[in-house]
């Protein structure tokens, strides 16, 4: 059987990169997906590539009553909505801080965590009316470490891990689940800066990256999506409340490799000898 045989899902950015790649998967495993995304032309022929099992509707994330549509679709079309999965986002703006404008500023939060606070807010009246839910909240890395992203990118990423955890906790008596999902650096058109472009483009961008990580190779979109899988499915029906990172080790320290070489150059190990006085 189908790992989300009838459940329903809504995704938003769900047109292209990590957000394609899941509801690709989730079709494949049985579930019935709303593909939430500004990219209109694009949305539409992956649903309709896909058939009855999923359906597009034009969201701009900051705009709540668009996010509001796109629940309402999922519900008025299949009766429930099993996992809402926050996943829409861009690179915000960048630059040192005393540079940031902040109408670009406000723009950034208003897409990584308003969106991420819009989604939320909406789907759960119908998970406690059901008394069930998975909502899945896109971090980064740059959000549980420092020095991974933009500022501006990181600090918002950082409120969307903790409004994760603390949604969880209040949540949990619906027996509504809710994670963050904190991808490492995954080969998507948002990473490669190829948004609106031949998909193939992601590839040669991609080709010449050096990973310097325990697992040595970019991300796939596939990898953020397999553990979307767990998390939407019945087999994390006890995880509730984590920041789940999936980096290829990026962001838990430093290589032993890079250690030893550290070591060999400035701090030469030297074996304790209790003889030598």
């Amino acid at each position: 059987m189908a790992e989300l045989e009838g459940k329903v899902a809504v995704i938003t950015g769900g047109a292209s990169g990590i957000g394609e790649s899941t509801v690709r998967l989730f079709v494949a495993e049985g579930a019935a997906v709303v593909i939430a995304d500004m990219q209109r032309e694009r949305g539409m022929a992956l649903a309709e590539e896909l058939g009855e099992k999923a359906l597009f509707q034009q969201v701009e994330v900051r705009q709540e009553a668009e996010v509001k549509a796109a629940v309402d679709l999922a519900v008025e079309t299949w009766g429930r909505l099993d996992c809402m999965f926050n996943n829409a986002g861009f690179g915000g703006v960048l630059g040192p801080i005393e540079d940031v404008p902040v109408d670009e500023f406000d723009m950034t939060m208003d897409v990584l965590v308003r969106g991420v606070f819009l989604g939320m807010k909406h789907a759960v009246p119908v998970m406690k009316q059901q008394q069930s839910g998975s909502i899945i909240n896109t971090g980064s890395i740059a959000g549980v470490t420092a020095g991974r992203g933009p500022i501006i990118y990181s600090t918002a990423k950082a409120a969307v891990v903790h409004l994760s955890k603390v949604s969880a906790m209040e949540l949990g008596e619906h027996s509504i689940r809710v994670n963050a999902l904190c991808p490492g650096y995954i080969a998507t058109p948002l990473s490669a800066n190829t948004v609106g472009r031949p998909d193939e483009l992601i590839e040669k961008v991609h080709h010449t990256y050096a990973v310097r990580q325990p697992i040595p190779r970019t991300g796939l979109p596939d990898d953020i999506a397999q553990m979307a899988l767990f998390l939407a499915s019945d087999r994390s029906s006890f995880v509730t409340g984590q920041a789940l990172v999936v980096d290829g080790g990026a962001a838990t320290g430093v290589m032993w490799s890079d250690q030893k070489e550290f070591y060999k150059t400035y701090h030469p190990i030297k074996v304790y000898n209790p003889d030598a006085g």
